[in-house]
């Protein structure tokens, strides 16, 4: 079972895109697109994402791809 990765169109437009298509890369990962995730707080304030269902949120594309890495590495789903 790959993790989940879910992006709100949204936040993709105010600038998370970049961190999808670099996460779209791996391919151990399923990545999601939707129309909204309503975490409209989060989505106005920073880049974010759900993994496995927990959002996980970064200043800039760089760092939320690095902190969805970090949270897959600490939280395993074996």
């Amino acid at each position: 079972m790959k993790p989940m990765i879910e992006f709100c169109i949204s936040n993709l437009a105010n600038g998370s895109q970049a961190a999808l298509e670099k996460l779209a890369k791996d391919p151990n990962l399923d990545i999601i697109e939707y129309g909204c995730l309503s975490y409209c707080g989060k989505c106005y304030q920073s880049f974010y994402a759900l993994v496995n269902g927990k959002a996980v949120t970064g200043s800039d594309y760089d760092e939320l791809v690095e902190n969805i890495y970090q949270f897959l590495e600490e939280n395993s789903l074996y």
